[in-house]
């Protein structure tokens, strides 16, 4: 497994694979048309090739060799800074593993990167956001020391979610 940075050849990929995650974690919670709303704001490919040129997001992708079998994104400003007295918080966003990769050691790979990244940033804390009901990526995120810091909203086209705020200080 290779872990690299994304680049704007990687857009549609990323895209796709983006989409492929949500759709198989979530689909089933949401409307065809709040999903569908949702997939187009966060997943077109306009905007994710807009995200790998923003100098302030950083995508790190996992490539087995024959695709993307994962990825990650770090904002180096957190859009949670209101909720914790962090100083230098960044935000981890979308640590997505492949359909039926979950379990192969993909996330862990991609959390080392994020930590080592935010550390060498100098960042004071990494903080991020989890489904109030994804017991299996809270408990994911506890091994690493993420504790909850705030209740926060989630949405999906017009379907709010309850999601926990996840702070791990460095």
């Amino acid at each position: 497994m290779i872990l690299r940075n994304a680049t704007p050849d990687d857009t549609a990929a990323l895209t796709a694979l983006g989409r492929d995650s949500f759709d198989a974690a979530f689909a089933h919670l949401y409307s065809a048309d709040d999903l569908q709303q949702f997939l187009t704001g966060a997943y077109a490919e306009d905007v994710v090739a807009g995200e790998i040129a923003d100098p302030n997001l950083l995508h790190q992708l996992a490539d087995d060799g024959d695709g993307l079998a994962g990825f990650c994104k770090l904002a180096l400003t957190s859009p949670y800074g209101a909720h914790s007295d962090a100083a230098n918080a960044i935000a981890l966003g979308q640590l997505y593993t492949a359909p039926g990769r979950t379990g192969a050691g993909i996330g862990a790979l991609l959390m080392a990167w994020a930590l080592a990244e935010a550390r060498q940033r100098g960042a004071d804390a990494v903080q991020l956001s989890v489904w109030a009901e994804n017991v299996r990526a809270q408990a994911f995120y506890a091994r690493y020391g993420f504790r909850k810091i705030a209740d926060i909203d989630f949405w999906v086209g017009n379907h709010r979610d309850d999601e926990f705020l996840l702070e791990l200080r460095l």
